[in-house]
């Protein structure tokens, strides 16, 4: 596995494609840990107009080769920027939309290719979590018995916790009850109950 370095991820994932390396480069380089799940008008602004065309060629998956850039730690990185357009980068582009959601199935596919291979393991766990996020945002029970596996191994204890919390709401009601406003669906009224308590929010 491929231990942390002095090096940006910029110079790191050198011999990627440009537009690859300016995924990683801003959302590790540029952006603070604070920046990566709080709601931000201007960094939506800033992801779409910066990041915008490249994540609709990401779902039309055009962005293939990122992926076989040369050695197992390029193209492990190459991939996580795929995932990350089309994961994180959808939630900024399309906040308070449907269309928030609309990659998410590319994007866990793309992350469970990665697992098979161990391409994952090419990554230190900051970087190994955003690909596996995917998996905490699928609203499939069975995505998240395999979730706990991934998040549950070592320097992943943060996002574990997480985890358990996104599970502990799918396995109680199938679905995220937060998600039903945006996706026009009707929330039951336990969901509704659950969505007024304190803290039911991530």
């Amino acid at each position: 596995m491929t231990t942390p370095t002095s090096k940006t991820i910029a110079q790191r994932a050198d011999g990627l494609p440009k537009e690859a390396i300016s995924v990683l480069a801003f959302w590790f380089d540029e952006l603070t840990e604070k920046d990566w799940f709080k709601k931000s008008k201007q960094l939506d602004d800033n992801i779409r107009k910066r990041f915008g065309a490249l994540h609709e060629q990401a779902r039309r998956c055009e962005c293939w080769h990122w992926r076989e850039a040369g050695n197992a730690e390029l193209n492990a990185l190459g991939r996580l920027a795929e995932i990350i357009l089309l994961d994180q980068f959808a939630r900024n582009l399309y906040r308070d939309s449907p269309h928030a959601f609309d990659a998410d199935p590319l994007a866990l596919a793309l992350a469970q290719q990665a697992v098979q291979q161990q391409a994952d393991q090419q990554l230190e766990p900051q970087l190994r979590s955003f690909l596996y996020m995917p998996y905490m945002h699928s609203e499939s029970a069975v995505i998240h018995e395999e979730a706990m596996r991934l998040f549950a191994q070592p320097g992943l204890e943060y996002n574990f916790k997480f985890e358990q919390r996104h599970k502990d709401i799918i396995d109680r009601f199938g679905r995220y009850p937060h998600r039903n406003e945006v996706l026009e669906r009707e929330s039951t009224a336990e969901e509704q109950a659950f969505l007024e308590t304190p803290g039911s929010s991530f």
